[in-house]
């Protein structure tokens, strides 16, 4: 009976999982119907709410979007938003942030991360995974010897985590890719994708 539940779980488990996260997409964007005035939203010409139909509309925004700043004109556009935004202080910052780091993930040519390191994290004793990250040149040129900027994003969540700036004698270079660590962090190292094509390479003395 008991291999049976497990069996049981080990199909049931990764199927919920995958149901909440999909409803929970749809449902977050299909808030963008509440931008739509009230007489236009399904609820008020069909008497019912259509669980989807915000996810349609938002990728069509998004594509739209797409569609018309890929032209001169669009990016004029763009370039004039930017420079309204650059001359309101606090929201510069935030902008310009966020749209490094969105340009940098979503970017064909771009990498959001360098390579993939062991660190001694939360104590001397243990290492965790972290992804080297850049560097801002006033804090390396304040530091003592060579320093790498790191991400140790948590478990089973790595869009959350810690940025650290560590010595880069006390890190080791992990030989795999971005990709596979990212399965291992989000699985909590039960997914070892490196062990079904080749073991981990590890590169000590950087």
């Amino acid at each position: 009976m008991k291999r049976y539940f497990l069996t049981g779980l080990l199909i049931w488990v990764p199927l919920g999982i995958t149901v909440w996260v999909v409803k929970l997409l749809i449902g977050s964007m299909d808030q963008s119907l509440l931008l739509l005035p009230y007489r236009l939203r399904p609820e008020s010409w069909l008497g019912m709410s259509l669980p989807g139909l915000g996810t349609i509309l938002t990728i069509g925004v998004i594509l739209l979007t797409g569609m018309l700043t890929a032209n001169i004109v669009g990016q004029r556009l763009i370039r004039f938003w930017e420079g309204v935004l650059a001359r309101i202080p606090v929201v510069k910052s935030i902008y310009y942030s966020v749209k490094q780091v969105s340009d940098t993930l979503f970017s064909g040519s771009g990498e959001a991360f360098r390579k993939v390191l062991l660190v001694r994290y939360p104590h001397p004793e243990a290492w965790s995974l972290a992804f080297q990250t850049n560097l801002p040149r006033d804090v390396g040129s304040r530091l003592d010897g060579e320093y790498v900027g790191v991400f140790i994003p948590t478990t089973p969540s790595p869009v959350n985590g810690f940025y650290f700036f560590v010595k880069k004698s006390e890190t080791i270079e992990v030989g795999i890719s971005v990709d596979d660590a990212l399965k291992y962090i989000i699985s909590m190292g039960v997914v070892t994708p490196a062990e079904k094509d080749s073991p981990i390479r590890v590169y000590p003395g950087n």
